[in-house]
């Protein structure tokens, strides 16, 4: 089964130029992107609903294998052959599993505020348990209390209080069930660690990560990934678009 997408055909510019296809991080969706997209009109983009989200949200997926392959067959669909991957969180994530497998159209992978995998099983455990209970608390609990919640983990610690409000507004469309399911079958607990199979790629990949974000900067050199700073926290391209596509422009015409 294929993926709900959006496609953006390019204005201008060479029509030999590869398609770049974004993925969108939990509660997200490809209509996220929008603001990246209106610096890239001179590239053919391709915007993807994960499962359980955007127009996918009846769509349902057994782990990052079957993903993957729901992800393939949704390129196959609109025919693109030659293409950069940009996945943000859960979509790097997923884009980093695809890049992986070294398929033959692949061009290039940037993911931003993305873990390649965890390194101990025990770690593995423990991340699974705790994306078990979230899942819990988002079937169980009204939306706007989980995502006010979700939003201040740690990880989102550079939000300001109506930044925070702003997202749980824009995050109040979801389907609870969807999410809930999703985020248990992509859980980090469930992935396996991709630093060597990252290492291995013959095509360009980095990584994006707001200076502010802390957790995902270090994990960066510690994992020793090839890390470009942008201004800002956790969701670069959301706070700004600006800046993400400058960059992802110039990295992609290397």
């Amino acid at each position: 089964m294929s993926l709900a997408c959006r496609v953006y055909p390019a204005l201008t510019g060479d029509p030999s130029r590869p398609w770049l296809v974004f993925l969108h991080g939990l509660l997200g969706s490809g209509r996220e992107w929008q603001p990246v997209l209106a610096q890239c009109r001179d590239w053919p983009c391709l915007t993807v609903d994960l499962p359980g989200h955007g127009e996918s949200a009846a769509v349902t997926t057994s782990g990052f294998a079957a993903l993957d392959h729901q992800l393939a067959a949704t390129l196959r669909l609109h025919q693109v052959e030659r293409y950069w991957l940009i996945g943000y969180s859960l979509g790097g994530r997923v884009a980093m599993y695809h890049a992986a497998r070294q398929p033959a159209g692949l061009c290039g992978l940037l993911v931003e505020g993305s873990h390649p995998g965890l390194l101990h099983p025990a770690e593995r455990r423990a991340r699974l348990d705790n994306d078990c209970r979230w899942a819990q608390r988002f079937l169980q609990q009204p939306l706007p209390q989980v995502l006010a919640a979700w939003y201040h983990q740690p990880v989102f610690a550079d939000l300001t209080n109506p930044q925070r409000q702003a997202l749980i507004a824009l995050r109040g469309h979801n389907q609870p069930a969807g999410i809930a399911q999703m985020l248990l079958a992509t859980s980090l607990g469930h992935q396996p660690p991709l630093d060597g199979a990252l290492r291995r790629l013959r095509l360009p990949f980095y990584t994006l990560c707001g200076e502010q974000d802390a957790r995902f900067r270090s994990l960066a050199v510690e994992r020793h990934l090839p890390l470009s700073l942008l201004p800002g926290g956790h969701n670069v391209h959301h706070a700004h678009p600006g800046e993400f596509a400058h960059r992802l422009l110039s990295l992609i015409r290397c």
